[in-house]
């Protein structure tokens, strides 16, 4: 396998958290003959201490990354990086919770520890690239790198990525992205690599028994106040123990009935204890505030409306047809959607793309009915997307 714009046996870290992907990208690199550094980040040892595997950051997933490692005949160093993935994504996960919204850690962790913290190691090291194992794609394009979504649709990882800095895709590779997962594990097995039918895992990795609520009960213990369960009218149908236990969208678990129709989280309010629930078209928005825009789409943000995009708003939604208008306020934009989408949480991200290339994104503050301005135009794109 050859990189792009890395010379031939120039330096890559890798790095490497355990599974068939990361691993499998440390063996064709190494195949490619590059001078290949495996690097396994120590952040949270969660899966060790309830004794199950496929947490990304367990006892067990170091072990793999070593053996991954002997085999290919490459050095292998294990970094302790705990305080700081705490400092960084736990913490900022507990509080994302207490606030009443619905955080992403898989893309904090890639914007601080790995991308920012593993990435200066890799330069420290004398390496041409850091490699991961994402499923997205580096393009090199006129005006430097760009990234574009993974060649598999369900694999595509490049909704996880929109926080990485154009820096930072300039020394970063993913030699993954233009195959399928089937593709990986047969060149793990092809390389003799006993990880080639390790399951993925499928959990937060400081979470893997899934029980969140408790961890953000234990780290903000004031977040678990009971309270009530409403209508969008204000009628009580319910307690809650904590609103760290809902998330908008929810249907299940509201431990409510008698309702003639389904009924959804609507809104968290945890300064009130209180969690609204609703039909589901009360879910309904068509526009969306987003803070601390990151933008990769070549050279300057444009000012104001940037035109026809496309918005992701969770990472297994469909790209939706969508004007994007960045304010006054830096980092700031508004995404108008064409037509409504439903569930969008405060604390997720909007992706925005044109095509299969990621223009950057944002995090979601709020959403909310959208205002006169483009209203003709955004009914066009709906009808287009009929």
């Amino acid at each position: 396998m050859r990189l792009d714009g890395v010379p031939d046996g120039a330096r890559v870290v890798v790095a490497m958290s355990g599974g068939v992907d990361s691993s499998t990208v440390a063996g064709l690199l190494r195949e490619g003959g590059y001078d290949v550094v495996g690097v396994t980040l120590q952040l949270y040892d969660h899966g060790v201490a309830i004794g199950r595997r496929g947490a990304c950051c367990a006892g067990q997933d170091i072990g793999d990354a070593r053996d991954v490692a002997a085999r290919l005949g490459i050095p292998h160093y294990v970094l302790d990086y705990e305080s700081r993935f705490r400092e960084a994504v736990i913490d900022d996960f507990a509080s994302s919770y207490a606030r009443g919204e619905t955080p992403v850690p898989c893309i904090q962790c890639n914007r601080t520890v790995k991308f920012r913290d593993l990435l200066g190691v890799a330069r420290d090291l004398g390496a041409a690239a850091l490699a991961t194992g994402h499923y997205a794609r580096r393009v090199a394009g006129p005006s430097g790198a760009e990234l574009h979504r993974g060649a598999e649709p369900a694999r595509d990882q490049s909704y996880f990525l929109f926080a990485t800095t154009q820096a930072q895709l300039e020394f970063l590779r993913f030699p993954l992205g233009g195959m399928a997962k089937d593709e990986t594990r047969r060149h793990a097995a092809r390389l003799g690599l006993r990880v080639a039918g390790k399951p993925d895992s499928q959990d937060i990795c400081f979470v893997p028994d899934g029980d969140y609520a408790r961890l953000v009960a234990r780290l903000r213990p004031e977040a678990a106040r009971a309270g009530d369960i409403v209508d969008m009218e204000g009628r009580v149908l319910g307690r809650h123990e904590g609103t760290i236990g809902f998330t908008v969208g929810q249907r299940r678990g509201l431990g409510i009935g008698g309702s003639a129709e389904p009924l959804y989280v609507v809104a968290v309010d945890p300064a009130a204890a209180r969690v609204v629930v609703g039909p589901r078209a009360a879910l309904a928005r068509r526009e969306i505030l987003v803070g601390d825009f990151n933008w990769i789409g070549g050279s300057a943000a444009p000012p104001g409306d940037l035109g026809d995009v496309e918005v992701r708003v969770r990472s297994t939604a469909s790209p939706a047809p969508a004007i994007l208008r960045f304010d006054e306020e830096p980092g700031s934009a508004r995404i108008e959607l064409a037509g409504p989408e439903f569930a969008i949480a405060a604390g997720q991200a909007a992706v925005v793309q044109r095509g299969d290339r990621v223009l950057g994104g944002g995090w979601i503050r709020r959403a909310a009915p959208p205002p006169g301005a483009h209203a003709a135009r955004l009914d066009t794109l709906a009808s287009e997307r009929v």
